[in-house]
């Protein structure tokens, strides 16, 4: 995966429209599955009866609502306006894969491994690109410090990286 500039403000006018878009539909859907499934399929309420038992009838309509809301999710992917939300969603699944085993990718890096390093340099650079776009300015500082160390290591070592040869596979190794 490569990094890739965004434009921030279009980022988070989409990102905030998918998010509404997606929490909205899926209130709404909730709503109009749960009540469809409640009249064709639901115990009348009895007068003086507090509850009906209906409860998994609602929870399937939830459970309908978030199957189409994953359908809408996969469909407007592909879409140009949704480009850079799909991207950031992407890069930040791929940053949680590193942290998982960081410890170990940090370990490697201090014994001068090449890959690790690589690795270390894609992540603290994905890290500051989200952090950026998502005005998370206050670990923006510690992100940078982590940069400039791992870049004397890098130097120290010998090594010239370049984050476009990351690739995800790369961390098999660890």
């Amino acid at each position: 995966m490569k990094l890739v500039n965004i434009n921030k403000s279009q980022y988070r006018s989409a990102n905030n429209l998918v998010q509404i878009g997606l929490l909205a539909t899926l209130a709404i859907l909730s709503l109009i599955f749960g009540q469809l499934l409640i009249y064709f399929f639901g115990v009348k309420p009895l007068p003086g009866a507090e509850s009906t038992g209906n409860f998994h009838l609602n929870l399937t309509g939830v459970i309908l609502a978030l199957m189409v809301c994953s359908l809408l999710v996969r469909n407007l992917r592909q879409k140009p306006k949704f480009y850079e939300v799909y991207y950031v969603w992407q890069l930040k699944q791929l940053q949680n894969k590193i942290f998982r085993k960081l410890k170990s990718i940090q370990q490697a890096a201090k014994d001068n491994n090449r890959d690790a390093l690589l690795i270390l340099c894609f992540y603290y650079q994905s890290l500051a690109l989200v952090y950026n776009l998502d005005n998370n300015t206050l670990t923006m500082s510690n992100v940078n410090n982590e940069l400039d160390k791992l870049q004397k290591s890098i130097d120290a070592a010998g090594f010239s990286i370049d984050v476009d040869e990351f690739t995800p596979e790369m961390l098999k190794d660890f």
